[in-house]
């Protein structure tokens, strides 16, 4: 008898996280699985992607997608005993997800009909047991439907019904499953899902205790997540060489780190005062000369960024790349790492004087003090862009800006601080004073650079941190509070992000 080949048997079947590219897969599995209860939507799933990848996993067998299941992690202490579905996942969308939090809250497991008793489930639950493991969290939680219910909604009540499943008597496809899988059932939430009829909107609130966690003091007993930032109001005169600049940056950095600051930020496109020596009248041919310079301003903030150890947003640089002329902002890490922002919207001044051709990308920078965007000047004027970075986690906003007279000015404080109440983030905008004569279109300044927060009786009055005198070179330092930030999303005396109506509208982003 020839030898087997036992390849030909084979049946894959993998647990993996789920991609972007499984979306569409998934949304004909949740069709057959719920067919009378509202689908996901295609940009609810992309948030789960941006905000909590890591918490969303899928079954494929045969590459063909079979089940899944979504979780975020919250402080489940900060939320009522009789939350609903859409206040524990924030409408879907899963921003208010705490990485911070002590709780992994599943919000939804399916199984394709075809696959069932395949022991699916017991995969998808197991990950969700290993991932709390390795997170360390305190426990998983989950509001289970309660589908059979409905065949005895007219015996019974809910506590009645739930009390008989947990007896053996009466057998429900989920909340059995559930109890076979080590929940325990902690209370019932009586509005719960008001689109699932079966269960007559009713859920039972159960949990799985990780009997491996560890209590870590500085989870429990965090009262303020302080981050200090200073804000560089920079004066543009004439110099005479490269080390000129230099010595002026260095200077109100060393100033920074002594306030032990955890950010500075300088303005937009001050590296043009380079231009006040490069001897060239046309501005676009000055503009070209200025990105000669990219590799020396890249050493220069690299090397202070580390040796002073604070995280320093770089103003901008005009970056020539592939013949077009860019506006960057960098972001330089005091770990040594190097990131960048490219303006997205460019100003007409910006365009006939310079040509300088826009980005397309807006991004949101992980760092030591959470998750921070960078809004150049003319950017922070268009509210989606904040909107977008506050939907993948930033906190704080930046804007460098450059600005020749009080209007230009005004209209970017006024839209920083609007995009800090709205987004309920805090902002930062830093500016240039002073003169340089002789480069065309860069003659006067004007500015009075701030730190801003949302509006809300745990923050500063009229929500300004701090603030600059307006028009002369200084630099101002203030503490922000991340999880003053984290406490007041959820339980302010308004909750913009919370409130916002997400079956109305929304930001989705054309790639």
């Amino acid at each position: 008898m020839p030898k087997i080949d036992t390849t030909q048997f084979e049946k894959k079947i993998e647990l993996r996280n789920l991609t972007e590219d499984d979306i569409p897969e998934l949304l004909e599995v949740q069709s057959l699985c719920f067919p009378n209860m509202d689908p996901w939507t295609v940009d609810q799933l992309q948030s789960h992607l941006r905000i909590f990848p890591e918490g969303q996993f899928c079954v494929t067998y045969e590459d063909k997608l079979i089940g899944s299941c979504s979780s975020l992690i919250v402080n489940f202490d900060e939320y009522s005993d009789q939350h609903t579905w859409d206040e524990i996942t924030d409408k879907g969308y899963i921003t208010n997800h705490d990485p911070e939090g002590l709780n992994l809250y599943g919000i939804e497991v399916m199984v394709h009909p075809d696959f069932r008793r395949m022991k699916i489930g017991h995969r998808l639950y197991d990950a969700r047991k290993d991932l709390a493991r390795r997170l360390n969290l305190e426990s998983i939680i989950i509001g289970g439907r309660i589908p059979n219910y409905q065949k005895y909604a007219d015996k019974m009540t809910p506590r009645e019904y739930v009390d008989e499943v947990i007896e053996h008597n009466i057998y429900d496809p989920v909340l059995t499953f559930q109890l076979l899988n080590g929940f325990v059932v902690k209370r019932l939430n009586a509005a719960y899902l008001p689109d699932d009829k079966a269960s007559k909107s009713n859920a039972t609130l159960m949990e799985w205790n990780n009997i491996d966690f560890k209590r870590q003091s500085k989870r429990l007993y965090k009262t303020s997540f302080p981050v200090r930032i200073s804000a560089i109001q920079y004066e543009m005169r004439k110099i005479s060489c490269f080390d000129d600049f230099a010595e002026q940056v260095e200077y109100f950095t060393d100033v920074a780190a002594d306030y032990q600051s955890d950010f500075v930020v300088f303005p937009e496109i001050f590296t043009t005062q380079l231009m006040s020596f490069l001897d060239e009248k046309s501005p676009s041919g000055a503009i070209r000369k200025l990105t000669t310079y990219t590799p020396q301003y890249l050493e220069l903030f690299s090397r202070l960024s580390v040796r002073y150890n604070v995280n320093i947003i770089g103003g901008s640089h005009f970056v020539e790349e592939g013949h077009h002329i860019y506006n960057v902002a960098y972001l330089f890490r005091r770990d040594g790492t190097i990131e960048k922002q490219y303006k997205i919207h460019i100003t007409p001044n910006e365009r006939r004087w310079w040509g300088i051709t826009p980005g397309n990308e807006m991004k949101v920078f992980d760092t030591d003090c959470g998750k921070i965007a960078i809004c150049i000047c003319y950017d922070i004027e268009f509210p989606e862009l904040a909107r977008y970075a506050t939907d993948q986690g930033a906190n704080i906003i930046f804007t460098p800006f450059c600005t020749d007279e009080r209007q230009g000015y005004l209209r970017v404080r006024y839209c920083s601080q609007a995009r800090a109440i709205e987004n309920q983030v805090y902002t930062v905008i830093a500016g240039t004073v002073g003169n340089l004569p002789s480069v065309e279109n860069m003659d006067i300044q004007y500015a009075q650079s701030g730190i801003f927060s949302p509006s809300d009786f745990s923050y500063p009055r009229d929500g300004i941190v701090e603030e600059c005198a307006p028009n002369i070179e200084t630099i101002v330092v203030g503490d922000v509070d991340l999880e003053i930030l984290r406490r007041q999303r959820n339980a302010g005396n308004v909750t913009q992000l919370k409130d916002r109506r997400k079956d109305l509208y929304q930001i989705k982003w054309n790639k």
